[in-house]
């Protein structure tokens, strides 16, 4: 626990320290009618005020289960419903600290109690009463909102083994090649087929060791270079010139369409690389002599660049994963398309870098269309008059369908 966290922690359980017992005995005593605030000691009553303000959920539940407190962050959770908590792993810790003093766990909270997703609560649960009374006391839990921190937790795991994993399929490949043309000195032929694969495996671990880097920089390892206006068709045609090759090689199209004349702010190396690896990603996953579309048009003040392709799409289930780093739909497919699995989240934090964003609409056997949205740069100021932002709306291929989650980082 950070120290931030502990000293909110602490500062929540010492208020219910002086609250708790100011309640407890007015729910024995108080009649019907009564005033709850009726005599109530200052020290209480800021105490009160600091809980009611304070993020972190916090329940004082006694020895029936009782809930003598919850301020607001604690039934905006939906855990609470008069004097009832909701969630059975909730009492369970009370319970369990009853028995044996303060406890930490981390406890999931069902997305269907405040109807905003399921969260990770970080609690942590102390008794508020001094020894070992008689009778069971009051316990307090305080519930702090981990959910992002375990995600990044998680991430950061599976980031670290799958570039374990990554690197490790290249290099054991070219030792294993170098093993073999060490064996065939004496055949030339041999010798020949093995550099050339070596040539592909260097290559392969290259392209990975720069996307790495690539996206280290783009995480906010390094400021992000003052902003500058950038043609759009620019862009694209830098980007279409780089995966000709490998369109031509599979008997692709690539057709460049659209609104011409944009222009954004941005960081026209950074841009060039985001559009590229979207049409690098349509050639890899399309079959046969299709076509491939990018297309650019101005909307709402930016610019909207879409790649379609016609190619295998992407089932429903995998459509919120695809941004991450390397994950990809089809495994079996990684060693096949020659991708490192960090293509689209470079993009996604090219979007996120640029104020834009990255979304997909796909559709398996029909294709998928991929939308980077970046903003449009102010044309020059008339004079007298004020700075516009060009364009009108066009036509984008499947016009420009968006049905995914960004917020998520890779095929």
């Amino acid at each position: 626990m950070s120290p931030l966290v502990a000293l909110v922690v602490g500062l929540a359980l010492g208020g219910a320290v002086v609250l708790v017992p100011v309640l407890v005995t007015r729910r024995a005593a108080a009649g019907p009618g009564r005033d709850a605030q009726a005599g109530a000691l200052p020290e209480a009553a800021m105490a009160r005020r600091l809980l009611d303000l304070m993020d972190p959920a916090v329940l004082v539940v006694d020895a029936d289960d009782a809930v003598l407190l919850a301020n607001p962050a604690a039934r905006a959770l939906g855990i609470v419903r008069g004097s009832r908590l909701l969630v059975p792993e909730l009492l369970d810790l009370a319970h369990a600290v009853r028995g044996g003093g303060a406890r930490r766990t981390d406890v999931r909270l069902p997305g269907n109690l405040a109807g905003t997703g399921p969260r990770m609560m970080g609690v942590h649960g102390v008794r508020l009463d001094s020894g070992a009374p008689p009778t069971p006391g009051p316990v307090a839990l305080v519930l702090a909102d981990v959910t992002e921190a375990r995600r990044t937790e998680a991430v950061r795991r599976d980031f670290v083994a799958n570039v374990g994993h990554e690197l490790k399929t290249p290099v054991g490949a070219l030792s294993l090649l170098a093993e073999a043309i060490e064996g065939a000195a004496d055949d030339p032929e041999a010798v020949q087929r093995f550099a050339a694969r070596i040539a592909i495996e260097a290559d392969r671990l290259g392209r990975l060791v720069r996307e790495l880097i690539d996206l280290s920089r783009l995480q906010g390892g390094d400021p992000l270079p003052d902003l500058a206006p950038v043609p759009v068709d620019r862009v694209l045609a830098e980007a279409v010139d780089r995966t000709r090759t490998a369109a031509r090689a599979k008997r692709l199209d690539v057709a460049v369409g659209g609104q011409p004349g944009l222009v954004v702010r941005g960081v026209e190396s950074q841009l060039v690389t985001a559009v590229t690896n979207l049409l690098a990603n349509a050639v890899a996953y399309s079959t046969g002599e299709s076509r491939i579309a990018v297309a650019a048009r101005a909307r709402s003040g930016f610019a909207e660049i879409a790649v379609t392709d016609s190619g295998i799409g992407i089932p429903r289930q995998d459509r919120q994963r695809v941004f991450e780093r390397f994950y990809r739909v089809d495994q079996s497919r990684a060693s096949g398309t020659g991708g490192t699995g960090l293509g689209l989240a470079i993009v996604k934090h090219v979007a996120s870098n640029h104020g834009g964003s990255v979304t997909v609409w796909s559709e398996e056997g029909l294709g998928s269309t991929f939308t980077l949205r970046i903003p449009l740069a102010a044309a020059p100021t008339p004079a007298g008059g004020e700075a516009t932002l060009p364009g009108g709306d066009t036509t984008l291929p499947r016009g420009g369908t968006v049905a995914a989650d960004p917020g998520k980082g890779t095929a």
